[in-house]
Formats: C-alpha cells, structure tokens, sequence
C-alpha cells in the first residue's frame, strides 16, 4: 500500500481531503502532459495509469478500514437531500463523512449520476462494488449503468442512420431530421418550378 501513497506524493498519514487534492492536481497535469509529443506524452500517459489504480486502491483500503470499526452512518438525510433534488446539499452533506463506507460511495454514484457526470458515476459505485460485492442494490445500479452508456454510445453512433445527430445522451441536436425534411422540400420546389417554367416557354 506504501506504493501508491508514493505515486500520489502523500504520506499514510494524509487526510482524505488531501488525497483528493493532490489527485485532483497530479490528474489536470498528466492529462495535460499526455498530448505531448514522444516520450513525455507517454511517460504522462502511464502516469496517468497509476495515479488512477493508486487513488482507488487507496480509497478501498480506508473504505474497508472503516467498515472493520463497525462505524454506522444514518444516510437517510442524504437519500432525501437526493430525492428532493438538492444535490448541492447532498454533497455537502456526504463530504462531512469521513468514514466512508460502500453505501457512501454509492450516495456519491448517485449524485454524479443526477449531474450526467457517467464515468464519474461509474467509478463510484465499482468502489462500492468491490467493498460490498454482493449488494444486489448495487448490482442492479451498476447493471442499469452499463446499459445506459451503452444506449448512449449505440446512439451517438447510429445517429446519421435517420438523419439525426445524438449529442451522447440519446437527444437529438439541432440539424437533424427537421433540417433534411427543409432540403427536401426546398429541392423539390425548385424542381417544380423549373418544369412549370419549361412548359410555359413551350406554350
């Protein structure tokens, strides 16, 4: 586990919040960097790769810590703040939760979810997955999930089969079929109008 404090540059006495700080901060400089040209853009590229494993693992292992303190949390306030739309506040009131358990990051999942934040969303609930694996809450969430982003993706693809263009989330844009149905008939038209053209010139 010393590993991957090391990657992120903390020691394993360091906070939640200053995990996620430093995540925050190493994570904007290496997908920066990854763009860059020959090696830099590689080594930022594998960089990228292990601050990735070292924040989840980190995050798993005091996850499970927490659970094994028998520490119980009442998320009742939080699955409201949610129910009623106030993410803001549901937020608020997960990051005051040090201890975070399996239904924490679910909570999480749920509010990114809400936001349309998807890879986010999906990052939380395999947390949640892998330190509850058997939840058949989670199951069901992360199965729902998966089957989203796949709509999603089969649309943002599929888009131009009817003339439609899909912005990723099953919604067409502007441009679509209403804008071939125009060009349509405006082709039309004018073929129309030329032919009556001939025939008068012929009469």
């Amino acid at each position: 586990m010393q590993e991957f404090y090391k990657i992120l540059g903390v020691s394993e006495s360091a906070t939640d919040a200053e995990i996620e700080e430093r995540y925050n901060k190493l994570k904007e400089k290496y997908s920066r960097e990854r763009f860059y040209e020959g090696e830099i853009g590689n080594e930022a590229a594998r960089n990228l790769t292990k601050l990735e494993t070292a924040y989840i693992e980190i995050k798993n292992a005091r996850a499970y810590k927490t659970d094994e303190s028998g520490t119980v949390h009442d998320f009742s306030e939080v699955e409201k703040l949610i129910k009623d739309g106030d993410f803001a506040g549901a937020q608020a009131r997960l990051d005051d939760i040090t201890d975070r358990s399996a239904e924490w990051h679910y909570l999480q999942s749920v509010i990114f979810y809400k936001k349309n934040w998807i890879n986010e969303s999906k990052k939380q609930l395999e947390i949640a997955l892998n330190m509850d694996p058997h939840n058949e809450k989670y199951s069901a969430a992360y199965s729902k999930l998966k089957q989203k982003m796949a709509y999603n993706e089969n649309q943002f693809h599929s888009g131009n089969a009817q003339g439609g263009v899909y912005n990723g989330t099953g919604e067409r844009q502007m441009g679509g079929d209403g804008a071939n149905d125009c060009l349509s008939f405006c082709a039309t038209w004018c073929c129309l109008n030329m032919l009556c053209n001939m025939c008068c010139r012929c009469g």
